[in-house]
C-alpha cells in the first residue's frame, strides 16, 4: 500500500515538471516571435518613412555658386597651363610661334594705369571680350582706392605689367635706382593681385642694358610698341584718335602711311579721350578682320 502511494506521488511530480517545461518553451517561443515581429515592424516602418522623404537636391557647382576666390584660382590655373602661341620679335611685333596660328592679330596695351580711367577702360574691354595688358605705375597705387581698382582690373582677367614705380626715364638714373624702380613695383603688384607681373615696359620706351638684363632675370617679357597716337596733341580727341588707331595713319604727325598690320603692338594710355574712343577702336579693328591677342599666350622668358 505504501509502495503504491509513493509510486503515485512520483508520477504526479513527473507530470507537473513536464507541464512546467512545456509552458516555459511556449513562453520562449512567444517571446522570440514577438521580438521578430517587433524588428519586422520597425524595419517596415523605417522603410515607409524613408519612402516619404525626398532626396536632398543636388546643387551643381556653377558660376553663380562659386566664390570670387574660387573663380580667381580657376583663372590663374588657366593662365598657368596656357601654351604660348606668339612671341614678340625684335621690332616689337606679335609673331606666331607655329604655322597655322592666326597671324591677323593685334595686341592691346594701356600705359599709366590706374590714373583716372583705367577701370572704366577695363570694363569696356571686358564687355567687348577684348584682352589687354595694363601697364601700371607705382605712384598711382599709394591709396586703398587705387589698389582696389587694380585688384578689380586683375580679377576681370587682364594682364598687369610693370611700367616702373615713378614713371622714371631709366637712362637718366643709375643702376641701383633702375632696380629700385622695377623691383619695388613688382613687389607691390604681387602684394595687391597675388601675382608677379610677367610684362615690363620702360617709360618713353627707353630701355637700358641693365634694365633689359634685370627684366629677363625676373622672367618678364620686355615690351615696347609698334604704334600709338593718344599722347600726340592732334590726337587728344576721341574722334581723331579712333580714326588714327583703326587706320594706322596719323597725317597730323607726318605718318601718312598705315602702321596697322598683322602683329601690330598697339600703345594707348589711361586718358579721357582714349577711354571715350576705346570701344569704337576695338570694333573698328574687328571690322577689318583683326583678332586680339591674349597676353597669356605670349612667350615669356623662363
Amino acid at each position: 500500500m505504501v509502495k503504491k502511494s509513493i509510486f503515485t506521488l512520483l508520477l504526479g511530480i513527473l507530470l507537473i515538471l513536464g507541464a512546467c517545461s512545456d509552458n516555459m518553451n511556449d513562453e520562449n517561443e512567444v517571446a522570440e516571435g514577438e521580438e521578430a515581429n517587433t524588428e519586422e515592424t520597425s524595419t517596415d516602418q523605417t522603410e515607409k518613412e524613408n519612402e516619404g522623404e525626398e532626396e536632398p537636391p543636388v546643387t551643381e557647382d556653377n558660376e553663380d555658386n562659386k566664390t570670387q576666390d574660387e573663380k580667381n584660382i580657376e583663372e590663374e590655373a588657366v593662365q598657368e597651363i596656357t601654351e604660348p602661341l606668339y612671341k614678340i620679335d625684335d621690332n616689337w611685333n606679335v609673331v606666331p610661334l607655329d604655322e597655322g596660328t592666326n597671324e591677323k592679330v593685334v595686341l592691346l596695351t594701356i600705359d599709366d594705369a590706374p590714373e583716372k580711367y583705367a577701370l572704366e577702360m577695363a570694363q569696356t574691354l571686358k564687355k567687348l571680350e577684348a584682352p589687354a595688358i595694363f601697364f601700371v605705375n607705382g605712384h598711382f597705387l599709394e591709396t586703398d582706392e587705387k589698389k582696389e581698382q587694380l585688384r578689380q582690373i586683375h580679377e576681370m582677367g587682364f594682364a598687369i605689367g610693370n611700367h616702373t614705380y615713378h614713371h622714371q626715364k631709366l637712362s637718366d638714373v643709375d643702376e641701383e635706382t633702375q632696380k629700385q624702380e622695377i623691383m619695388e613695383l613688382n613687389d607691390l603688384i604681387e602684394e595687391i593681385t597675388g601675382q608677379k607681373p610677367k610684362f615690363f615696359r620702360a617709360p618713353h620706351g627707353e630701355n637700358t642694358d641693365y634694365a633689359t638684363s634685370l627684366v629677363e632675370e625676373e622672367g618678364m617679357l620686355l615690351m615696347n610698341w609698334t604704334y600709338g597716337y593718344d599722347y600726340f596733341e592732334p590726337y587728344m580727341d576721341a574722334e581723331k584718335l579712333k580714326e588714327a588707331m583703326i587706320s594706322g595713319e596719323a597725317p597730323e604727325i607726318e605718318i601718312s602711311y598705315s602702321l596697322l598690320k598683322p602683329g601690330a603692338n598697339l600703345l594707348m594710355h589711361d586718358r579721357e579721350w582714349t577711354a571715350a574712343a576705346l570701344e569704337d577702336i576695338v570694333k573698328g579693328l574687328r571690322d577689318k578682320g583683326y583678332e586680339f591677342v591674349d597676353p597669356m599666350t605670349l612667350q615669356v622668358p623662363e
